[in-house]
């Protein structure tokens, strides 16, 4: 009878030698286990950073605009002829020209100081909150498709299919305020949900890239949109032979907020309502958790019960009914006149921007909304009065759109450590 039990290890398996051993083969590797992508990693670095250093990014911006400023100013260019001899008429020409942009900037999009009526003071900041309202209300539609890890470039497309359903609502359908007014901006929100959702759809049934997928329905949302209003029996308006709609009727127009002096209307107060919808959305409720989980890693997010690909769907849609406000906010109070293929004014692609600036949280997007809002209002009264080409404000929110999605660059410029703190 042998000492030795059965299951004891021999020598040889004791020294890690000859002894036959079992291993299991290693799962396969699938793109859903690999953790997220680099485009995730990406989305985050950009949109997950601290507020310093968007406020940097704007900083920066700025200072390179002064620079375009300067040089584009014809006293300046003068007095670089002499420089070396009279250095301080450089300066001098220098500093007006800055000072002097950026001041009419601040007169056109906050408070006229050169004007004895409050009312007309005040103006500039009922601009500047007119042109808010839609940038806000989309870029929260950007921002929380960056939350759940998507890119959402269609913009543009979602406007136009909203502002058309939007007005064909407001022109052709008759009814009171009280029901007109909210049945266009309900058909705007739909409109662009459902052309939101196609993308979602799509990229969760057969993973396409929703980048791709957007921006090609820019393209098929804006030559549909042509189409239907190059018909007369579809949204042309009658007896028209251009491409526009009939304008709204007078039920379905926002309301001006202080009355007709100022075209300040409805629209900002729906923006705000949406910015405090979507800050409870993600910080108050469960969807909100899912939409950052899988935004944070649709890997894990998949491993503990969420449906990844249900999410895509739920967020595009309701970020397309967010864009989709902001065109109803065109149609229905800005531009009240009638659905033109241009009713999105650059929107579309600002809302990224604004997006990225409010690193995708509410709060931050309705501050980055007013910003852009300020430069909007603000450009225009730029080139009035100093002669400063509007495109230089065009070229400091693209500088900022750089600057933003360059947090290394930034945190090299200002010696910022090189990772934060989480």
């Amino acid at each position: 009878m042998s000492g030795t039990d059965d299951n004891t290890p021999t020598e040889a398996e004791k020294l890690g030698g000859s002894g036959p051993t079992t291993t299991e083969a290693p799962e396969p590797t699938t793109p859903e286990s690999a953790g997220p992508s680099r485009s995730h990693s990406m989305l985050r670095e950009i949109a997950s950073g601290n507020a310093l250093a968007g406020v940097l990014a704007v900083v920066l911006a700025v200072a390179v605009g002064s620079l375009m400023i300067a040089l584009t100013d014809e006293r300046v260019r003068e007095t670089t002829s002499y420089v070396f001899a009279r250095p301080g008429d450089f300066f001098q020409a220098t500093w007006d020209a800055i000072w002097g942009a950026y001041t009419a900037l601040f007169r056109g999009a906050v408070y006229n100081d050169r004007v004895d009526d409050f009312a007309t003071q005040i103006r500039p900041l009922t601009e500047t909150l007119k042109f808010a309202a839609p940038l806000i209300a989309a870029g929260l539609g950007v921002g929380l498709a960056f939350r759940a890890g998507m890119f959402n470039i269609g913009g543009r497309g979602q406007m136009l299919l909203a502002g058309a359903a939007s007005g064909w609502v407001a022109a052709n359908v008759e009814l009171p305020t009280a029901l007109h007014l909210p049945l266009a901006i309900v058909a705007g929100m739909v409109a662009g949900a459902l052309w939101a959702g196609i993308a979602g759809v799509l990229k969760a049934r057969t993973g396409a890239h929703e980048v791709i997928v957007t921006i090609m329905l820019n393209y098929v949302g804006f030559y549909l949109v042509f189409f239907m209003l190059s018909r007369q029996e579809l949204l042309q308006a009658p007896g028209s032979g251009n491409p526009k709609s009939a304008p709204a009727l007078e039920t379905a127009v926002l309301p001006k907020i202080l009355g007709e002096r100022f075209n300040l209307h409805l629209g900002f107060l729906l923006a705000l309502v949406a910015v405090a919808v979507v800050w409870w959305l993600l910080g108050r409720s469960t969807l909100g958790y899912r939409i950052r989980a899988v935004g944070e890693n649709p890997s894990a997010a998949r491993a503990s019960g969420i449906d990844v690909g249900r999410t895509y769907v739920v967020v595009m849609l309701i970020a397309g009914a967010l864009v989709g406000l902001a065109g109803a906010n065109q149609v229905l109070g800005t531009v009240t006149s009638g659905v033109t293929v241009d009713l999105d004014a650059g929107i579309g692609f600002d809302a990224i921007t604004v997006a990225l600036l409010g690193r995708s949280r509410p709060l931050g997007i309705l501050g980055a909304g007013l910003l852009f809002g300020a430069f909007k209002a603000g450009g225009f009264s730029m080139q009035a009065s100093e002669g400063i080409p509007v495109d230089i404000v065009l070229v400091v929110q693209s500088l900022i759109v750089l600057f933003i999605a360059a947090p290394p660059l930034v945190r090299a410029i200002f010696r910022l450590p090189a990772k934060e703190a989480k």
